[in-house]
């Protein structure tokens, strides 16, 4: 996402959400060339267009998921057929109880485990974080573990 340096000072009132002169390419395809957009208190905006005219790119855009040009990867994209090893181990070991929260921390232990493949259970817990009141730390830990044995081969 790039703004143009040479835009007019934004306007006196304040917006709760603003965004001028947004672009965005996918290497040599552009997908917004200079949108703006700006909501007040009490509007409702409604982004419509046809398929492939850059409203989800807007909207990530606006939220900063895809600025700085770096892959993102979901829980759908970390393997399709759930055959990561730590998807594997979340289901071996029991893991999840609620499901509240499995796909973010699945997707934290994934990243975990992509810089680091031998944690501690310090190192798990320090990057493992939030209350889970569904008690699975012991078995998440012991999943992250498994998942690095299988990481190694």
């Amino acid at each position: 996402m790039t703004s143009s340096p040479n835009l007019p000072a934004p306007h006196p009132h304040s917006f709760l959400i603003e965004a001028r002169d947004v672009r965005k390419s996918f290497g040599q395809t552009p997908a917004l060339r200079g949108a703006s957009v700006s909501v007040s208190d009490g509007e409702i905006l409604a982004i419509m267009g046809p398929s492939g005219s850059g409203k989800t790119t807007l909207l990530n855009a606006m939220s900063q998921m895809i600025d700085n040009g770096e892959r993102i990867v979901t829980i759908e994209g970390l393997s399709p057929d759930g055959s990561h090893p730590v998807q594997r181990a979340w289901v071996a070991h029991q893991v999840p109880q609620c499901g509240y929260c499995q796909s973010g921390q699945i997707m934290a232990a994934a990243a975990l485990l992509a810089k680091n493949r031998n944690p501690d259970d310090a190192q798990i817990d320090s990057y493992m974080t939030g209350i889970f009141r569904c008690g699975p730390d012991q078995r998440m830990r012991a999943a992250i573990h498994a998942a690095a044995q299988a990481l190694k081969g």
